[in-house]
């Protein structure tokens, strides 16, 4: 399939999902792109996705991007899908330990530069990861952010060069939620902590009253994504 071809298939599979369900398009996805993979950050929609894609279609590869920068609760709820649904997750690690990255680049280099850690950690290890597929599934949500409003559930990731799959673009954090009690799926308990968003320790603070679910995220920094998703 070339490039023009490719584009033309995304474009009609957007159109054609927006109102379908998640599994619809998880089944679609796999059996058009069998080389694909599933970035799963242990959140509450990516625990659904692995709930759905057990059901639909058991075997997909998945990774996750170890930081060693993860909450205790995340490492656990790892454990806890594995346990469920055994899972074989990936763990794709950065090329740099943090032993060497503090002798590189400073002690605590998520306070001094942010964005560059975050390239370290999670960029460069997922463009790794990803030269291997030729499409991704991610669990990102239109309202979750201004930066992802436009989010379709199909499209062209000009970022990393494949397709890519959103199942849950149009989803609210009720429609989340929802499903995880109605299907009993394991989730991260911090997110009965005041924690709606996830993500290293470092860098992710409980959210207070009235704050934007994404807040706890890089507070006190203008950054407000990992640079994972443009």
């Amino acid at each position: 399939m070339n490039l023009f071809e490719k584009e033309a298939l995304i474009r009609e599979a957007a159109e054609r999902f927006e109102h379908d369900s998640p599994e619809a398009l998880l089944a679609w996805a796999v059996d058009t792109f069998p080389n694909i993979t599933f970035a799963c950050s242990f959140g509450a929609e990516d625990v659904v996705l692995i709930d759905m894609l057990h059901k639909t279609r058991p075997g997909t590869a998945v990774f996750y991007l170890d930081t060693n920068l993860h909450f205790q609760e995340t490492y656990e709820t790892r454990d806890k899908l594995v346990e469920r649904y055994n899972v074989p997750f990936t763990q794709v690690l950065p090329k740099l330990t943090l032993e060497e990255q503090a002798a590189k680049h400073g002690e605590e280099m998520w306070k001094s530069d942010a964005n560059g850690c975050c390239n370290i950690r999670k960029v460069e290890p997922l463009t790794e990861i990803l030269g291997q597929y030729e499409a991704w599934i991610t669990g990102i949500r239109r309202d979750q952010a201004p930066t992802r409003a436009n989010a379709k559930k199909v499209e062209y990731d000009t970022k990393f060069g494949l397709v890519k799959f959103n199942p849950l673009a149009s989803w609210t954090t009720d429609d989340v939620w929802n499903y995880i009690r109605q299907h009993d799926v394991p989730y991260n308990a911090l997110h009965d902590n005041y924690y709606p968003s996830i993500g290293c320790e470092k860098c992710t603070r409980q959210v207070l009253p009235g704050e934007d679910p994404r807040a706890g995220r890089w507070s006190g920094n203008e950054k407000t994504e990992c640079g994972l998703h443009k």
